[in-house]
């Protein structure tokens, strides 16, 4: 490599030469500028001589054994294209397909099940998508780590398990540096079998070449920097293991996706002015960093004297690139200076000739939701720009004038000069503490409330409940969790399930005045305060009513209960957000366990809840020894029920006028009996004594259900046929005292209850069927689970789609549990292993307490379980409230409870 003086057009290559090199006079290895411009392919002469690569624009080729036969496996244009693009990057195999994204994904289909990735926490919205979906679909663990910390790394690789490594450096769009050289060797030091991949795009070939630094394999988005032109749409990989190169060959010719001949020979054309492009645009690039970060404002640049990745990326990359990003404090004035911009293009993407302008977190980055780009640490008001070739003093001249419209940047006087608004005002204000949650009238240091949920199961009664007749409900082992986080002056929202929603609202501009407060002591009436609920409605919520209705009913439910309880003098910010394990809208009771860490959050924050202090150590005057019960029936009864009251609340304004029933079970747990009053018999709910825990397979039918017309539909049968319904309505009630006579039997073998239940469920699904509350999709479950596993099924909830549940006996085989699964995936229902009969809500010890938890014992990575020692490269996730919200935002669906049951110590009913 060139010393560091050398510029950057002047450096020399040592990559091989278009022609063989000649025994007498030895030819120089050719620099990078004179390889781009010199497309030549020793083995391909064109018959005519012609000096520009032909397009074969065809798609089959005549004759048999030849070199090519069908232009998917391939095509001559594309075979001179590869080689270039191998001779550029110092690779040995290239192949190019139909966009970035699609190399990415041929990249990712060399993992197989049960294979682990490593991947960066900040990285392009599609490749993030993709992951997701692989780890969803394809069963592989995506491990999101902090990749500019090479150490951060080390706890994540196993010898076996790593299948892949995923880098970028730069990042788009903070710029930050990734050290590919350092992670490409304690990978391979620690999984030798562990392929290192690269996404180069920010880069291309003339400024960095990961495969030199120890990659197996890099890929690029030719759409930017190769084309540099924004006319076709490539993409490119490359590697040097002729067993990789083989695995992606078959890949790509058995999907279909390589490039067109005609984009073939656009790229080949592109390629040829790459240096010429680059060198103007990092040279403007460099100006323009200069001339905002002079401003006052705070810019990402690799090539700035200040950057934090700069030495790393100056010893693994030959100059900076055209990319850079910067900060203006103020969301509304960046797209003010965004829409102000004549020659910088509003546009996604980068790497063309002409300048763009970008606000990523609502254009390029938009896919990744607000609060995942808030927990890292991507700025909202963040500009990207990418800088063509135009002759600078244009484009500085037309960035300055959109500053100065939007008042992003004002003449100081005494400096003589244009400098960041900002700065003069903040030399003037005096900054505001952050407010602190307001607890008990003291100011609370805890600022997080981790809370959870379960969801329930009808087991008995289902719709015959309308009737009179008996329910039993239980909890079920999915839950939903809630974390309530500080935030100034702000409301903000984050419902991942429900079309993962987030919102904010300036807690000054709710409907104060419309809210009559529930002062400590007092309990919120019968009825729901019609006239908040209208305020807000036609206020804050009011174009969320016909777009989004579920979300716009959790934000009206989240609102209600915030307003109501809290102090005149005290309303603290906060953001909350709810994740579930629990399918929504499936009769799981999804929104009972939402309503109730909903209320548990609020009524935390509203100090209305306390925490049982820690028992004190054992007495030895009294004898008495302390007993760990894992958490288990540790929060107060009296905590409990107020929970319910205002669980009860949120549920009244999600669904009007609930049985109490869902929101019970998700506060209480283990199993209840309800009865509605009004039918002659004992009404209210009254729990199970000792409920056994059982074995439950749930099946997500994924068909949309309609609960007021199965409801309305058995009310009509009840009154064309009464007769036939009353007998219906008595035998459910029958089987109900049965199955709950059963449960509560202290002396009926584990066998016999579970011979007795399945017994009961097969009847129970009878009736229903004859109500006509079943459904296509749920009997099909139920012949899934009885052909040829004989296991007892019915529905769950309002039927007409939903949920069915099937009773697992114990002694069930494990390879035929696993393929009854596989079956009902491959009929495209979604099943879920779960328990019946656990633990009410629960709530996160305070953080005093989870500190002391790091000796606990856990799942680490890798899947062994033993003491937690962390690495002392990392950093424990207890040690900030931040890292907790962090973790929670990004822990992938599948990991949540484990992550969730691993955090500390929870406090249960």
């Amino acid at each position: 490599m060139a010393s560091k003086d050398t510029t950057i057009k002047d450096m020399v290559y040592d990559l091989p030469t278009p022609e063989p090199e000649s025994p007498v006079r030895p030819r120089k290895p050719y620099r990078f500028s004179t390889l781009c411009a010199t497309v030549e392919h020793p083995g391909m002469k064109d018959q005519h001589g012609s000096s520009s690569v032909p397009i074969y624009q065809t798609a089959t080729f005549k004759g048999v054994g030849g070199e090519y036969d069908y232009s998917r496996s391939g095509n001559p244009t594309r075979s001179h294209l590869e080689h270039h693009l191998a001779k550029i990057s110092s690779a040995s195999h290239a192949f190019v397909v139909s966009s970035g994204m699609a190399a990415l994904d041929i990249i990712l289909r060399i993992l197989k099940p049960g294979d682990e990735v490593i991947a960066g926490d900040d990285l392009y919205g599609g490749t993030n998508r993709l992951l997701a979906y692989i780890r969803t679909h394809v069963g592989v663990t995506v491990h999101h780590v902090d990749t500019t910390d090479p150490t951060s790394l080390r706890p994540y690789i196993h010898p076996t398990k790593t299948a892949m490594v995923l880098l970028e450096s730069p990042t788009n769009p903070l710029l930050k540096i990734v050290d590919l050289a350092t992670i490409s060797k304690d990978v391979k030091e620690r999984a030798p079998n562990a392929i290192v991949v690269v996404d180069n795009t920010m880069m291309s070939p003339y400024l960095q070449r990961p495969l030199e630094h120890g990659a197996d394999i890099v890929y690029d988005s030719a759409t930017k920097y190769m084309s540099g032109h924004h006319d076709l749409m490539a993409g490119v990989v490359v590697c040097n293991r002729d067993d990789l190169a083989k695995q992606l060959a078959f890949t790509i010719n058995a999907v279909g996706n390589a490039l067109t001949p005609i984009d073939c020979f656009l790229l080949l054309r592109g390629i040829k002015t790459l240096t010429l492009r680059m060198d103007r645009q990092q040279a403007t690039a460099q100006r323009v960093a200069e001339y905002l970060q002079s401003l006052g404002f705070v810019v990402h640049y690799p090539g700035l004297l200040d950057h934090p990745g700069k030495i790393v990326h100056d010893r693994i990359s030959n100059g900076a690139g055209a990319v850079l990003s910067f900060e203006t404090g103020s969301k509304p004035l960046s797209e003010k200076i965004v829409g102000g911009t004549r020659l910088w293009g509003i546009s996604v993407s980068f790497g063309c000739v002409n300048s763009l302008i970008s606000m990523p977190c609502v254009m390029s980055h938009a896919s990744i939701d607000p609060a995942t780009r808030a927990a890292r640490g991507l700025p909202e008001d963040l500009i990207r720009l990418c800088v063509g070739i135009e002759d600078q003093h244009d484009l500085l001249d037309d960035l300055e004038h959109a500053l100065i419209d939007a008042g992003a940047i004002t003449f100081s006087v005494s400096e003589n000069r244009y400098i960041s608004a900002s700065q003069i005002e903040n030399g003037e204000a005096i900054t505001k503490a952050v407010e602190k949650l307001t607890l008990k009238g003291s100011v609370e240091e805890e600022k997080e409330w981790f809370v959870s949920a379960p969801g329930k199961v009808i087991l008995f009664g289902e719709h015959a409940v309308v009737h009179g007749v008996t329910a039993l409900a239980a909890s079920v082992d999915l839950r939903c969790y809630g974390l309530a986080t500080a935030r100034h002056d702000k409301l903000s929202v984050h419902f991942h399930d429900v079309d993962n929603f987030y919102h904010e609202w300036d807690i000054n501009s709710l409907p104060w005045s419309a809210v009559t407060p529930i002062l400590d002591g007092e309990e919120h009436p019968g009825v729901i305060d019609q006239t908040l609920v209208d305020a807000l409605n036609h206020g804050v919520l009011k174009t969320l009513e016909s777009e989004r209705k579920r979300a716009h009913a959790a934000s009206l439910a989240f609102l209600y209960m915030y307003m109501k309880l809290a102090k005149p003098d005290a309303r603290p910010g906060l953001n909350f957000t709810a994740r579930a394990t629990l399918p929504v809208g499936a009769g799981l009771g999804s929104s009972a366990s939402f309503s109730t860490c909903a209320a548990s959050a609020l009524l935390l924050l509203h100090g209305r809840i306390t925490l049982p202090s820690p028992p004190p150590p054992s007495d030895p005057a009294t004898g008495h020894v302390h007993i760990s019960h894992e958490g288990r029936r540790a929060i107060p009864p009296s905590v409990a029920e107020e929970v319910n009251k205002w669980a009860f609340v949120a549920e009244k304004i999600l669904h009007g006028n609930p049985s109490g029933v869902d929101n019970s079970v998700a506060v209480f747990g283990g199993a209840l009996a309800y009865t509605r009053p009004g039918f002659g018999r004992k009404s209210g709910m009254e729990p199970i004594q000792g409920f056994k825990s059982l074995k439950f397979l749930l099946s997500n039918s994924k068909v949309p259900r309609d609960t007021k017309k199965l409801v309305a539909g058995v009310g009509e049968l009840k009154a064309r046929e009464p007769e036939l319904v009353g007998q219906i309505l008595e035998s459910i009630q029958s089987i109900t005292d049965e199955a709950r006579r059963a449960l509560a039997d202290p002396e009926l073998s584990r066998d016999s209850l579970l011979s007795a239940l399945s017994a009961l469920i097969d009847e129970n699904h009878g009736h229903l069927v004859t109500l006509g509350v079943s459904h296509p999709s749920l009997e099909s479950i139920r012949e899934t689970t009885a052909d040829p596993y004989r296991l007892s099924t019915k529905l769950t909830g309002a039927g007409g789609g939903g949920c069915a549940v099937t009773l697992i006996p114990d002694d069930f085989n494990n390879q035929s549990l696993q393929d009854l699964i596989n079956n009902l995936i491959r009929k495209k229902f979604e099943p879920y292993l779960t328990s019946v009969g656990g633990s009410g809500f629960g709530i996160l010890s305070p953080y005093h307490a989870r500190r002391h938890l790091r000796s606990a014992t856990r799942t680490v990575p890798g899947g062994e379980t033993g003491p937690v020692t962390p690495p002392p490269e990392s950093v424990h996730p207890l040690d900030g409230p931040t890292d907790l919200r962090t973790t929670f935002e990004t822990t992938a669906s599948e990991d949540l409870a484990t992550w969730a049951n691993d955090v500390g110590r929870w406090l249960y009913v």
